[in-house]
């Protein structure tokens, strides 16, 4: 899954701060396999978090965690427009390999 996210520019370094901590944390998730976060050069608002997830219940129970919640709640007026995903099923490498 790729979510994607443009912040306030007054808003860059506090989403830093509290996706950081989000991506630490779920990156220790028994159904996390990746967790990866990037800000784009070209436009600092602009983020997209890399989330691979073990099996199809790893997204719903990580939504349920405290860390995502936290952070939920934390970013939640940051948006400068709705986040976005897209999701994806891998091809290469196959999910018995992750």
């Amino acid at each position: 899954m790729l979510v994607y996210a443009h912040v306030k520019p007054d808003s860059v370094e506090p989403f830093r701060l509290a996706t950081l901590e989000n991506a630490r944390n779920s990156r220790l998730e028994p159904g996390v396999a990746r967790f990866d976060f990037i800000q784009e050069t070209d436009d600092p608002t602009r983020f997209t978090l890399i989330e691979v997830y073990r099996n199809r219940d790893g997204h719903a129970r990580h939504r349920e965690t405290p860390h995502y919640n936290a952070w939920a709640a934390a970013v939640a007026d940051m948006f400068a427009e709705p986040r976005t995903r897209t999701t994806y099923q891998s091809v290469d490498p196959p999910d018995a390999e992750w």
